[in-house]
């Protein structure tokens, strides 16, 4: 019996030695931190993976998260997420397993987040969802829905002359203080959407509430996500940022729901790149921006628009800023090569008091004809033609140099003109719906 017993108590303690062995931590591979040059980490030790996520130990104890954006034989360098402090020669780099993901559901609606999907408004923590990766796989060119329908964005000169369809990306191209914010704006109040996301990408702190608070109604600050990454954040957080303002539209547009994006901005987006480049040694190419940036932005552009599922959509509004008013900005020249249109904003305009100063002639929308009637398209190059006509002798009119009635189309652009210009100009309050902007712009060449 006192065998027994023995036999049961040693039984006993072996089951609970192999239980226990479930709480012991797996050995894992860890890398040491050997250089940090600037924002640039350098680690060895361990194999790293392009785009892998890793964790670096500091002096207090903390980890900071990072990313490995280049090797050199056996050095692997690593771009931080968040601000520096706390390194050390020889800390524990721990390699991460899998893809960045997020947990994305309907609690997202009305909360601002960074560009980890942390809540910075102080509000619920957003726990539980469906799990996707920031990564999706592209879409296969023939299976996206096409852009057959008009979205109306409120904007009179837009709806009427740059008419946007459901589905389609476009830019919103100007120098800086020539009010694409405010457009932005204009446009996020006055679009009819299930869900807007906004991503504010590389601005000034203060704008992220001012945006929220004076560009969002009540009724779209419910269905609205704004992602946002000011300029004091690192490159890596920027990037992180953007393609998660990319993949929560990507998520609700596949549920069918009818999204709008604005992201502000595209330009901010490329110029964080280019810091991470250069960072790397990548040489410059044009203007100090090296050639993966011209890579990228195909890549990044290219996942906004129609998808698959038949009933969502995914309309998409970046603005590009064209650093000295320069439209052959090398960025604003990338971007509307691969965009669906562009919306020039004219300083000229705006020194007028001209608002929105939008260039109608220096403008198009490539999905227009697709998504409107005909009658809409030959008023619509009516007034462009009328327009272009005015441009011509606008300079001779206040030298008294032009003579009425030598060009039957030119007097009745110079007689048009006041009207025109009032059809475009529209205060920030105000909202244009898309019938009664064509309706007006018909009514214009009546008689």
């Amino acid at each position: 019996m006192a065998n027994s017993a023995a036999f049961d108590t040693l039984s006993d303690r072996l089951n609970e030695a192999i239980a226990s062995l479930e709480s012991v931590p797996i050995a894992r591979v860890t890398g040491r931190l050997i250089k940090v040059n600037g924002l640039m980490l350098q680690a060895v030790g361990c194999r790293f993976k392009l785009e892998q996520r890793c964790l670096v130990e500091t002096a207090e104890g903390d980890m900071i998260e990072a990313q490995v954006v280049g090797f050199s034989h056996n050095v692997a360098y690593l771009m931080p997420v968040r601000r520096l402090g706390g390194l050390f020669a020889g800390a524990k780099v721990i390699p991460l397993e899998g893809d960045s993901t997020v947990q994305v559901s309907q609690q997202w609606l009305g909360r601002v987040v960074n560009g980890q999907g942390e809540p910075i408004d102080d509000g619920a923590p957003l726990k539980g969802g469906d799990r996707v990766s920031l990564e999706p796989k592209p879409i296969n060119p023939l299976k996206r829905r096409p852009v057959d329908a008009p979205l109306d964005v409120g904007v009179r000169a837009i709806n009427g002359l740059l008419t946007v369809g459901k589905g389609q990306r476009i830019g919103l191209m100007a120098g800086s203080g020539v009010g694409k914010s405010v457009l932005m704006g204009m446009i996020t109040q006055n679009t009819d959407a299930d869900v807007i996301v906004v991503g504010l990408i590389g601005e000034r702190g203060r704008e992220v509430r001012e945006f929220v608070e004076r560009n969002l109604t009540e009724t779209a600050r419910r269905k609205a996500i704004i992602i946002a990454a000011p300029a004091d954040e690192s490159p890596l957080m920027r990037l992180r940022a953007t393609l998660l303002c990319h993949r929560v539209a990507e998520y609700f547009r596949d549920q069918g729901q009818n999204v709008l994006m604005l992201m502000d901005s595209l330009t901010r987006y490329a110029m964080a790149q280019r810091e991470i480049a250069l960072s790397l040694g990548e040489p410059p190419a044009s203007r100090g921006y090296p050639p993966s940036v011209f890579s990228l932005l195909p890549q990044l552009l290219e996942r906004a628009g129609n998808g698959e599922n038949p009933n969502g959509s995914l309309t998409a509004i970046y603005t590009v800023l064209a650093e000295g008013d320069d439209q052959q900005d090398p960025v604003v020249d990338c971007a509307r090569a691969i965009l669906d249109g562009h919306v020039v904003l004219s300083r000229q305009l705006a020194e007028q008091g001209h608002y929105p100063a939008i260039d109608i002639n220096a403008s198009v929308s490539r999905c227009m004809s697709a998504c409107t009637p005909k009658a809409h398209g030959v008023v619509a190059n009516q007034f462009r033609a009328m327009f272009a006509n005015y441009a011509q002798v606008k300079e001779l009119l206040p030298l008294g140099a032009y003579q009425p009635g030598q060009d039957h189309e030119l007097d009745r652009a110079v007689a048009l003109y006041p009207q025109m210009r009032g059809y475009l100009q529209q205060n920030v309050d105000e909202r244009a719906d898309y019938a009664a902007s064509v309706t007006a712009l018909a009514q214009l060449f009546q008689g």
